[in-house]
């Protein structure tokens, strides 16, 4: 519960610094002339709204099922909510690459630098110092909504980190014999780094797509086995199955096994001891886990 509380702490400033930084985007974007700084605004006004649906998950994922409709909980909602984040920045700077490609054929643009570097340097700090905070704080709280709002930050500073050095360079060639290139800083380096960028948010998609489909994570998977395969050999049980997935934070483990007619197991209490060996073996224990531990003397019902 305190990281739960901690994600939301987090979340919160973000949304505030985010609002703040997009209230500046569209300001400069607009004073400046320029499409990229206007993009960086909408850029973050949209990353808010996805914040504050991170926000709304999270405080969601926490509570007790309360009702029959949803009795596992709402993890579930968790992985959908991150591939739909991850899916909106992939289009977002699929968005702004076709753009940027639209004016350098139109010619570039022209545009106040003066205010479009003040807005850059301001911004950089900001979401640099947002991106280094978080990482450091989720290390302890490793939540996935933190890590790809800590994604968004870094993406959003390196954008504005190469329009500061793109608008420092274009500014210099003003009275020069290479002042006709000037226009075209603006949209090259917004489709520079689009294409590159699009693919940051690749990988939480991918893994919240996973998690949707419920694709068995390797690690988790190879733990449990372990863990009966030792069980097997102490205890002389014939044999197991076992399933596992990852649903957003939660975890499900069931367990099935089969005992030979012999068993020892001829009561509850020594069917919940082992029930216990196996739970301490396998670690992890918390709110979050759901692991379902039965035995059979007929392997059919494996």
């Amino acid at each position: 519960m305190q990281n739960a509380a901690a994600e939301q702490r987090l979340l919160k400033l973000s949304i505030a610094v985010t609002v703040v930084v997009s209230a500046f985007g569209v300001l400069f974007g607009l004073l400046s002339g320029s499409m990229s700084i206007l993009f960086d605004g909408v850029f973050s006004a949209i990353d808010a709204a996805m914040s504050g649906l991170a926000l709304f998950v999270s405080r969601l994922v926490t509570r007790v099922a309360e009702n029959r409709r949803f009795q596992f909980g709402y993890w579930h909602i968790e992985p959908m909510v991150l591939a739909f984040n991850g899916g909106t920045l992939m289009l977002l700077c699929f968005y702004a690459f076709l753009n940027a490609v639209d004016s350098l054929l139109a010619g570039g643009r022209q545009l106040d630098f003066d205010w479009a570097m003040a807005y850059a340097v301001l911004v950089c700090l900001a979401c640099f110092g947002m991106f280094f905070y978080e990482r450091h704080r989720n290390r302890r709280i490793d939540s996935d909504f933190i890590r790809l709002d800590t994604q968004s930050w870094l993406m959003s500073g390196a954008i504005t980190s190469a329009l500061l050095v793109a608008f420092a360079i274009a500014s210099t060639l003003k009275g020069t014999a290479y002042q006709y290139l000037a226009p075209y800083a603006d949209p090259a380096v917004l489709a520079f780094l689009t294409l590159v960028l699009v693919f940051v948010p690749i990988r939480t998609v991918r893994k919240a797509l996973e998690e949707i489909l419920l694709i068995t994570p390797p690690g988790l998977d190879a733990r449990v086995r372990q863990v009966m395969d030792e069980m097997v050999a102490r205890h002389g049980f014939k044999t197991y199955t076992s399933y596992v997935a990852k649903v957003g934070r939660a975890q499900f483990i069931e367990i099935h096994i089969a005992v030979p007619p012999q068993s020892p197991i001829d009561s509850v209490g020594k069917a919940d001891a082992i029930r216990r060996e196996i739970a301490d073996a396998i670690g992890g224990e918390g709110p979050n886990r759901w692991l379902t531990i039965d035995f059979t003397a007929d392997p059919k019902w494996l």
